[in-house]
């Protein structure tokens, strides 16, 4: 998906015969920049622990300001780490089948804050706290905002500027290329996209 409308080229300073194939290399660097799939509303599946003694995590693609909708979830408490034992909490829950079985969790209940992608879970129903968490949600901009437009608009520029800046040397008897597309992601891009930019990845 590109970052810029056809209607949109001029108003970001691009001539309006600017063709659609800069605008979609634009938009995977940005997307590659970000560590993402799209900045567009997207699903991402996450499995995470959830540190002892605290029942939050935080969504590796959630942003500021961008919508954010758990799909689904499933809970475990899962085997503890070294340190995180609690004897009694492990008799209980292994008289109960507990440990290693996953559970769906209606995502209702589930604290979300939506500027920081933070959750916080409630305990189970035995009073434990989950330590895995596999999250499904949708999260990205329905619009994408006038920051990510102008850095789109800027890596275009940087490239129709330096059109052969994808190459920096090439041997053609073994056929090698060493390219550097960091020139055209320049210190003005990258403070545009830092908010856009993923977390934590995996």
């Amino acid at each position: 998906m590109g970052y810029l409308l056809p209607t949109e080229y001029v108003q970001y300073g691009l001539s309006a015969d600017t063709t659609d194939n800069w605008i979609a290399f634009a938009s995977s660097l940005i997307d590659a920049h970000c560590r993402r799939s799209s900045l567009a509303p997207t699903q991402y599946v996450e499995r995470m622990r959830l540190t002892a003694g605290s029942q939050a995590a935080r969504l590796s693609y959630a942003m500021d300001r961008s919508a954010v909708t758990l799909n689904s979830v499933r809970v475990r408490y899962g085997k503890p780490r070294r340190g995180e034992a609690h004897e009694l909490r492990e008799m209980i829950a292994t008289a109960f089948g507990v440990p290693g079985s996953w559970n769906n969790l209606d995502p209702g209940m589930i604290d979300v804050n939506p500027t920081t992608g933070e959750l916080t879970f409630p305990s189970n129903f035995l009073g434990l706290d989950y330590n895995e968490v596999e999250i499904t949600y949708t999260a990205g901009f329905a619009e994408i905002p006038p920051a990510v437009k102008t850095a789109c608009a800027q890596v275009v520029k940087n490239a129709q500027a330096m059109p052969a800046a994808s190459v920096k040397s090439s041997k053609m008897d073994t056929l090698q290329m060493e390219y550097f597309s960091a020139s055209l992601i320049d210190p003005q891009v990258v403070t545009l996209l830092k908010p856009y930019i993923a977390q934590r990845i995996g």
